[in-house]
């Protein structure tokens, strides 16, 4: 089960690259119009299969804080895309994957080759 925290304010982005330097991080941008996104979502939460201490997930309703999803795509240097998924560590983007590239099999990969 994947132990979700809503990203709602821009000052948690400073919080979640800090953070990320000690765990890794990942945001999931999530478009609740979309059905691929909801596909993608139910398929990470299907497949979890971290430990709640080997990593932070974080959530992000993009129709509800479009600013905020802008922000990360800045913030992280990388194309804003509706489903996707980040990896974060030392407070870059270090991977992402966006609609039906979102694996955890993906994710575990190349959390473990970078870890």
């Amino acid at each position: 089960m994947i132990n979700w925290i809503p990203l709602q304010e821009i000052s948690q982005l400073d919080e979640v690259a800090q953070l990320s330097h000690s765990l890794p991080c990942v945001v999931f941008k999530h478009s609740t119009r979309c059905p691929i996104s909801s596909m993608a979502k139910f398929r990470l939460e299907e497949g979890w299969n971290f430990k709640a201490d080997e990593v932070n997930t974080y959530y992000l309703d993009l129709i509800q804080f479009r600013h905020l999803s802008n922000e990360v795509a800045e913030r992280f240097s990388v194309h804003h895309e509706s489903p996707q998924l980040i990896l974060l560590r030392n407070g870059e983007c270090t991977y992402e994957a966006s609609h039906l590239d979102i694996t955890v099999a993906e994710l575990r990969e190349c959390f473990e080759s970078t870890f």
